[in-house]
């Protein structure tokens, strides 16, 4: 890729009022850059739904990320509905659930013993200073890469991810597995919340 001229949009505000626009970004810029893999942040599956209005799962590689199994609590087991999964599964979308790449065993030491440890400490500084959608982006490109849902990881991808529910930020990555996650980029910020 050469040097890029591109519009970014700034959202006013975050939030799931955003997704639709958030998608448009995403197909507008995965065409330009002839970009095949997008990877997005889903809760419930109303973003990854919406996606199928933007992009045609046989010409491209859908991968949505859901929260992990338990992730609100022992009491709630997901909040992504199964029956949807399976209904977006057969239309030809990747859905996958597995720990937070950064989260797992640091999320529950910070909750139960009020100790912050690296991993977390990398996961709020992101959110703080660039914002939620571009934390969840690089997370959700590296849980992708882990997952082998991404064939080549010499190419670029996007993500979408957001603010709680909902898309509102859309970023041009180049992929890394967690194990090699100093070597991700997030090479452009396509749409995110001011």
């Amino acid at each position: 890729m050469t040097d890029l001229n591109i519009d970014v949009m700034y959202f006013e505000n975050g939030g799931p009022q955003n997704t639709n626009k958030a998608l448009e970004i995403a197909k507008k810029y995965a065409d330009q850059f002839n970009i095949k893999d997008i990877v997005i942040a889903s809760t419930t599956g109303k973003t990854a739904s919406n996606a199928l209005d933007f992009f045609n799962p046989k010409k491209y590689n859908i991968v949505i990320i859901t929260h992990s199994y338990y992730f609100v609590g022992i009491e709630n087991r997901q909040e992504f509905s199964e029956d949807l999964m399976e209904n977006l599964r057969e239309q030809g979308l990747k859905v996958f659930s597995a720990t937070h790449s950064m989260a797992g065993i640091e999320r529950s030491m910070r909750k139960s013993l009020n100790q912050w440890l690296p991993i977390e400490i990398l996961a709020k500084y992101l959110r703080t200073n660039f914002s939620q959608g571009v934390k969840v982006c690089m997370e959700i490109a590296s849980m992708a890469a882990d997952a082998g849902l991404i064939s080549d990881l010499e190419k670029d991808i996007i993500c979408l991810g957001g603010t709680g529910r909902g898309a509102d930020t859309v970023c041009l990555i180049k992929p890394m597995p967690t194990s090699f996650f100093d070597k991700l980029r997030v090479k452009a910020i396509l749409a995110k919340p001011l």
